[in-house]
């Protein structure tokens, strides 16, 4: 019986296609699955560039290119377009096997060898040429076939070899990229192969290829996995793993390990694919886990889509972190009284007011968090003696006895009232589980693990046996939003040996990822294990427009200029739902909510809901645009009184350390914001800007 692949650009073809189409797309392919003889339904190509390309009607305009293999049974749709334009792509294109790695690649020959000749010339006329530090046997061995190595020798410049990824074989390009950005032939092996062996693979077995190439073709095995394949087209797309990522992913690990890597890199399809690796292996249940209940829902779909076996999907419990703690502490006591964020400042409001301190309750709250919390210290001596590295205000002996006295009084107000905080939760959770021993989870897996709390970290750490394999985070603080300060190291969770990177970015465009980028220059950003993090590296091979910058001199010209924007590129073919609009506050959500009401746009207002992106413009915090990513994103209200907003702001002369640290958590913010962008970037302003756009670009 033939086994349909699907190349993973067709995926997002695909989704771009009519409703129409799409269905009598998936009848065809479903039939082809279903009948067992492939070659009934396809057709040899009149000049087809490669002999073994075949095409199938679709319907009457509508054609599939398909690569047929010599042998084997192991049929790839590569293409679905019109007539014409379908014969047209299989005449100008074909298929090959990566003599490094194995795997299938496709290439535009005729936009090659248009394009040789006048590359040629033009570098007859310079003295140096791109890649004349690389010889043509190291070339050879990274894959690079004679055709691809005449072309790179013809190379001058980089912008030659931007313009030909569009048709050259895109490991090859991914090659020749690396090579002329510096690395090493041995860097571009690690990078881009790290999970291939040294080994010949036949030229000519393009059923093999196929098998080998799950970086960019999925095979369904029969027509129900089909059809749940064209039912979530731009999912799947997404949950494809890179080379790199899967020599992460696979990899064993004789303790807690780490990825890193900046925005789009791939760290949360990481996850996915780590947890699901773990279940299936069945050495023990795996909880998923990250630190708000949106993100831990998001995850909760990527495991519906990418995980088929009911048995091993039911071993990945997926669930925040606060829902651990609490499922945890109501195994032993009744559900929990929490106190609200102004339930608990209107407590240390009071205290301040009866003790008479000269502390605000602002300071004494993360004083609490940060100090006391974060370092488990448990009386009046241990806080005398303890660390309070991060905190800005000097604190002398009489000076702590007071701040400790507050501390005491608040924690003894909510012994005496019953009540609770999600901290407090967690540490009795914590305290539950480290005199537990059998641990409720063989593995854990964390995503966004740069926005967990030292408290949050011990009850992790406490909920798995101290194993190979036990825990496995992926983050990065770049990307922090919250005001959590942690050392992996201080809460038990020893990395050093086993953290990998990830560089290559695949949502956004490089000119958003350099404008980005842009924000956090001159930026000391700590790496959660008393280190520092950078940036550096992190790069897109993709190009597009640059981000749009525009300052109004009022609220109601910038968001007419809005509304504006959103026509464009609704009218240039960018769907409503493929269209994001962040902001700071709560309060401009409704206003431009409300605006965008009035002029007969599809909108709606993200509140933190699984599923709640439909066909419609979403209108969101920054902090809600957290996990999501859109085709064009419009980042509005981005002034000098807005972004960052006082009241987010600790005062310089109540504490230097917190002061700063606010002020980067909330350019933090903005790049989180901003990257969620995968083509176009519109950041307006009205009055006067932020001080974060004041960078030198």
């Amino acid at each position: 019986m033939p086994r349909l692949g699907i190349d993973r650009s067709f995926l997002r073809e695909f989704a771009k296609l009519d409703k129409p189409v799409q269905d009598r797309v998936t009848e065809v392919f479903a039939k082809f699955e279903h009948t067992g003889h492939a070659g009934g339904h396809l057709e040899k190509i009149a000049n087809a560039r490669d002999p073994r390309f075949r095409s199938i009607r679709i319907n009457d305009f509508w054609r599939g290119i398909v690569l047929a293999p010599d042998s084997g049974d192991s049929y790839t749709l590569l293409t679905v377009r019109g007539h014409d334009d379908a014969y047209a792509w299989a005449q100008r294109r074909s298929a090959s096997v990566n003599s490094a790695t194995g795997r299938i690649e496709i290439r535009d020959v005729a936009a090659v060898e248009d394009t040789l000749p006048t590359l040629s010339q033009l570098a007859e006329e310079v003295p140096a040429r791109l890649l004349d530090n690389v010889k043509d046997s190291q070339l050879r061995q990274l894959g690079i076939d004679e055709q691809t190595l005449t072309f790179a020798r013809a190379l001058t410049e980089s912008a030659q070899l931007d313009a030909a990824k569009s048709f050259l074989p895109s490991n090859q390009w991914d090659v020749l990229f690396g090579l002329a950005a510096g690395f090493t032939p041995e860097q571009v092996w690690a990078e881009l192969a790290p999970d291939v062996a040294a080994e010949e693979f036949d030229p000519d077995d393009i059923d093999a290829a196929v098998v080998r190439s799950s970086d960019r073709v999925v095979l369904a095995d029969g027509p129900e996995e089909l059809m749940a394949i064209f039912r979530h087209p731009l999912a799947l797309w997404r949950v494809y793993l890179h080379p790199v990522q899967r020599s992460v992913v696979e990899a064993p690990y004789s303790g807690p390990a780490r990825v890193t890597g900046g925005p789009g890199t791939g760290k949360t399809v990481v996850t996915l694919h780590r947890a699901h690796q773990l279940a299936a292996a069945g050495a023990g249940p795996v909880l998923l886990t990250t630190f708000t209940s949106t993100l831990a829902q998001s995850l909760g779909a990527g495991v519906k889509l990418l995980v088929e076996d009911p048995e091993v999907r039911r071993r990945i419990d997926v669930r925040h972190v606060d829902q651990l703690a609490n499922k945890i502490f109501r195994e032993h006591h009744e559900a929990p009284v929490i106190l609200s964020g102004e339930q608990e400042r209107q407590l240390w409001s009071s205290i301040v007011a009866e003790l008479e301190v000269p502390f605000t309750e602002t300071f004494l709250s993360e004083e609490w968090r940060q100090v006391v919390l974060a370092r488990q210290v448990n009386s009046a001596d241990e806080y005398l003696e303890a660390k309070r590295t991060g905190r800005g205000r000097r604190l002398g002996s009489r000076q702590k006895a007071q701040v400790w006295q507050a501390i005491r009084e608040f924690e003894d107000t909510l012994r005496a009232r019953g009540e609770w905080t999600h901290e407090t939760v967690c540490v009795e959770a914590t305290r539950l589980l480290e005199q537990r021993a059998d641990k409720p989870y063989r593995h854990i897996v964390v995503d966004e693990a740069q926005d967990l709390s030292p408290v949050q970290w011990r009850l992790l750490r406490a909920a798995a046996p101290e194993r190979y394999d036990d825990l496995f985070l992926a983050g990065d603080t770049h990307q922090r939003i919250y005001n959590h300060r942690v050392s992996l190291r201080d809460v038990g969770v020893h990395v050093a040996g086993r953290s990998s990177r990830l560089n290559i970015n695949y949502r956004t465009t490089a000119e958003i990822l350099a404008w980005s980028i842009g924000l956090l220059h001159g930026q000391h950003i700590d790496d959660m294990n008393e280190g520092l993090e950078s940036i550096a590296g992190c790069r897109s091979d993709v190009r597009g427009k640059h981000p749009w910058t525009r300052g109004f001199p009022t609220r109601e010209a910038e968001l007419d200029q809005l509304v504006s924007t959103l026509r464009d590129w609704i009218e240039a073919g960018v769907e409503p739902g493929e269209i994001g609009i962040a902001v700071r506050s709560n309060k401009l959500v409704d206003r431009i909510v409300e605006k965008l009401e009035s002029v007969e746009i599809p909108r709606v207002k993200l509140t933190g809901g699984a599923g709640e992106t439909e066909d419609a413009v979403s209108v969101g915090t920054m902090h809600r645009m957290k996990g999501l990513e859109f085709r064009c994103l419009a980042v509005a209200g981005v002034t000098e009184h807005h972004v960052p907003p006082a009241n987010a702001i600790t005062s310089f002369d109540e504490d230097t350390s917190a002061h700063h640290r606010d002020l980067q958590r909330e350019r933090c913010l903005l790049f989180v914001a901003c990257t969620r962008a995968r083509e176009q970037l519109a950041v307006s302003w009205h009055g006067g800007k932020s001080q974060f756009l004041d960078v030198d670009r």
